[in-house]
Formats: C-alpha cells, sequence, structure tokens
C-alpha cells in the first residue's frame, strides 16, 4: 500500500527521482529555515524566479561551457525555490490562489529567459529563422507542462483528497483581474490535453465517494495503486529533464538539438502517455461498476477489474 509521510512535501510515490532525492530534501531544509525566519511563500518564489532569469543572462553566452555550468546551476536554484515555496505555504498554512499562480508565473519565466536568451544568441549565429523554432518549442512545453500538472492534480486530488476537484478548480477565481486572466489562460491550456473519458471517470468518483463515504479510504487507495506507477512515468515531462537536456546540448555546443528534441520527441511522448492515461482511465473506470452493484466479479473480468473489486469489497479498517 502506498504511503504519504510528509503532507509538506509533494506526493512522494509519485515524483520525479531528482526532485524526490535532490531537489525537494535541499527545499524541505530551507523551508525549516525559512519558517522560523519569518519568510514569505512569494518571496521565495520571486527569489527562485530571480535566479531563473539570470540563467537566460548566463545561457546568452552559449559558446562558453563556463556560462553553461553557470545557467545550470542558476536554474537548480531556482529548482529548489521552486520547491521550498510551496513546502513553506503548506508548513505555515499561507496557501493562496494567487500565490499558486505566481509559482506558475515563476515557472514560465524561467523557461522564457533561458529560452529567450538561447534564441538571441542563436540567431546571431544561425539566423532569424531560430526564433520560429525557439517559438513553436515554446508552444509546445507549455502544452506538455500543463497535461502534466493536470494530471498531477487529478491523482492528488482522487488519491489523497488533496487540492480542487478537476471541474472545480476551473471555476476557481482570485479575486484579481489579472491573477484570474492568467488562471484562465492556464486551465484552457490544461483543458487542451484532457483525456477522452476523463470526464466519465471523474463523475464515477464523484458519485461513487459520495454514495460510499465508508469506502473512500479503500477506493482511495485502490486509485493510487492503479494510477501512481503511470504518473512516475509523466514525470519525463517536468522541468527537471529539460534543465538537464538544455544543459548538455548547451555544454556540447549543440543547443539547436535540444529545441528540436522538444517539439519532436517531448511531443511524441506526450501523445503515447495520453494513449496510456485514457487505456487506464476506461480500465478503473469499467472496474467501478462491482462497487453499485455488489456483484460477484465476473470470470471475464479483466485481472487488473478483478483485483479492484476484491480490494473494494475488503473491510475498512476502523
Amino acid at each position: 500500500m502506498l504511503q504519504q509521510t510528509d503532507p509538506v512535501r509533494r506526493t512522494s510515490e509519485i515524483e520525479e527521482l531528482t526532485n524526490l532525492y535532490v531537489i525537494h530534501p535541499v527545499s524541505g531544509w530551507l523551508t525549516r529555515h525559512f519558517a522560523r525566519m519569518g519568510v514569505a511563500p512569494n518571496a521565495v518564489s520571486l527569489f527562485g524566479m530571480a535566479a531563473g532569469a539570470l540563467a537566460g543572462v548566463a545561457y546568452y553566452h552559449v559558446g562558453d561551457p563556463r556560462f553553461a555550468v553557470a545557467g545550470f546551476l542558476l536554474m537548480i536554484i531556482w529548482h529548489v525555490m521552486d520547491g521550498a515555496d510551496g513546502q513553506l505555504a503548506r508548513l505555515t498554512g499561507k496557501q493562496s490562489q494567487t500565490g499558486k499562480i505566481l509559482d506558475g508565473i515563476c515557472d514560465y519565466v524561467t523557461f522564457v529567459s533561458v529560452y529567450v536568451g538561447l534564441a538571441l544568441a542563436l540567431s546571431a549565429l544561425y539566423g532569424a529563422w531560430t526564433w520560429a523554432l525557439v517559438m513553436l518549442a515554446g508552444l509546445c512545453h507549455a502544452v506538455q507542462s500543463a497535461a502534466y500538472e493536470r494530471q498531477r492534480q487529478d491523482y492528488n486530488f482522487w488519491g489523497w483528497a488533496r487540492g480542487a476537484a478537476p471541474v472545480a478548480r476551473a471555476k476557481v477565481r482570485s479575486g484579481r483581474r489579472m491573477g484570474d486572466l492568467l488562471f484562465g489562460l492556464y486551465s484552457r491550456l490544461e483543458a487542451l490535453t484532457a483525456v477522452g473519458g476523463e470526464a466519465g471517470l471523474n463523475q464515477r468518483l464523484t458519485s461513487l465517494l459520495a454514495a460510499h463515504p465508508d469506502r473512500a479510504p479503500v477506493i482511495r487507495t485502490v486509485y493510487r495503486e492503479a494510477f501512481a506507477p503511470l504518473l512516475r512515468g509523466w514525470s519525463i515531462l517536468s522541468a527537471n529533464y529539460r534543465t538537464i537536456g538544455i544543459f548538455l546540448c548547451v555544454f556540447c555546443r549543440v543547443p539547436l538539438a535540444y529545441f528540436m528534441f522538444e517539439i519532436v520527441g517531448f511531443s511524441a511522448i506526450l501523445v503515447m502517455l495520453l494513449a496510456r492515461q485514457r487505456a487506464c482511465d476506461a480500465a478503473f473506470t469499467a472496474g467501478l461498476d462491482g462497487l453499485d452493484t455488489d456483484l460477484p466479479c465476473p470470470a471475464g473480468r479483466r485481472r487488473d477489474q478483478a483485483a479492484f473489486v476484491v480490494e473494494a469489497k475488503a473491510p475498512v479498517a476502523p
């Protein structure tokens, strides 16, 4: 059974490996110090954004490997602060919609700065056409990141009852016009990557949890066991691998290779992940049938569905 031992950190069983063993342990150490010092989570976000913007300046010097190392280290600082701001907000109870929007803005500012720095350098070397390549890569990046974040949020809600329901997330407002505009744009971007059949699964889980609140712990446990392996696969689209990829390509003096892989490679991976997610959603939705009917598992039911019915019928420990 998957267990989440630290409610301050992100959901560990679906976390990307470099986050789990490097970034977030450092973020956690800093979080405790920030809390004692009274540092606001938004201040941590802004510090991380400043480091990310400076990474763009470093990567502008695309022909010098020393600046590639500097850019990589500055992006690592951004990653650490990006982990610390959320942990600090949860630890101090200062979570807010504005903070969430700011965190997303900081993420985009970092990569926009790096992409613009590289585009300026590459256009001087190869011509203005590189701007079109970088802009297309940036658009693909935005769609891929939104898709990954959507799956993370769905998992946290259905698996751990954290955050807002998928439908409710699109309706949340910060009360500030600019914040609401940015949040609306991001919600629309997320909607572009909605998996076919996802709405049916969400409705099914909502009605099932409402009808059987006593079985909620079992339902959520089985959900985590079914979807956690898939979510670990989604982590290939996390910012960490882009940070590593940018550094390696710039250090090896083939920065164009990164943008080409962003457009072709990561996009192909997204298509495959969406197909796997659709199949998993469909199988899990079908496996929910036994809960409402309380019928024995049919002999023809697939193995993953049968396992779900057996687990769901197990008594819930007091």
